[in-house]
Order: structure tokens, then sequence, then C-alpha cells
């Protein structure tokens, strides 16, 4: 019976943590932008990890530049719209950003015109979106 109560107490924290929200933000930094892209930024599923978000606009960055060492993909930030107005930290232009495989992803389109790449504070790779093609 005691095994019983701590594996549905461990269930319950399992589900709880799955269920968690994201870590994207809305400061209001949707308001200007594109209704059609705003929507794309905000259905975009990590690949790896389909039930969490790839976070929002206030996580993206452009990485217009891009080198292929094997099957290595670095990314290289090219983004300088002001980050304020965006909400998010800044990355310097010319930032060089190893893209974990399992990050990338193109199957939403990118209406952007951008390749984007979402990052935590820690530089971490949430998703990493070829260019090109629309939603």
């Amino acid at each position: 019976m005691k095994l019983s109560i701590t594996a549905a107490i461990i269930c319950a924290m399992a589900m709880l943590f799955l269920l968690s929200p994201g870590l994207a933000r809305d400061s209001g930094q949707w308001e200007g932008s594109d209704p059609a892209i705003r929507l794309w930024y905000q259905s975009l599923m990590q690949p790896d990890n389909p039930g969490r978000s790839c976070c929002g606009e206030s996580d993206a960055y452009w990485a217009d530049k891009v080198e292929v060492h094997g099957d290595q993909v670095i990314a290289i930030i090219t983004d300088d719209r002001p980050d304020g107005p965006l909400g998010r930290m800044h990355v310097p232009v010319g930032t060089r950003i190893v893209v974990p495989p399992h990050k990338i992803t193109w199957k939403r389109g990118n209406p952007t015109g951008h390749i984007v790449i979402f990052l935590g504070y820690d530089l971490q790779v949430y998703c990493y979106v070829q260019g090109g093609g629309g939603v």
C-alpha cells in the first residue's frame, strides 16, 4: 500500500511538470507584429519535445548566416533589431551558436524571411527554424 501512495505522488508530480507552461514571455512585443507572423511564432513547438513551445518573439533572433562543418550546424546571429521593444536579452551580431541537430525544424514553414533561432538566457537553443516557405 505504501508503494502505491509513493507511486501516485510521483505520477502526480510528473503530470504537473508536463502540464507546466513554457518559458515564453509576452511583454507587449506582439502588438506591432504582423498577425500571421505572430501566430506562426506562437504555434512553433520544439522538434524534440512537441509538447513544449519554441517560446516567442522575445526569444527569437535572426541567424541568416550559417556554417556547416560535417553534421555540425553553427548559427551566426545577424539580428540587429533593438532588443528593448522585443523584450529580449541582447545577443551581439556575429555571435556563433552550435545548433543541436534535434533542435532543427522546418515543418511549419517560415514566413519571416529569415532563419530564426530561439534562445534561452544561457544561449540554450530551443528551436532553429530554417528560412523559406510560407505557413
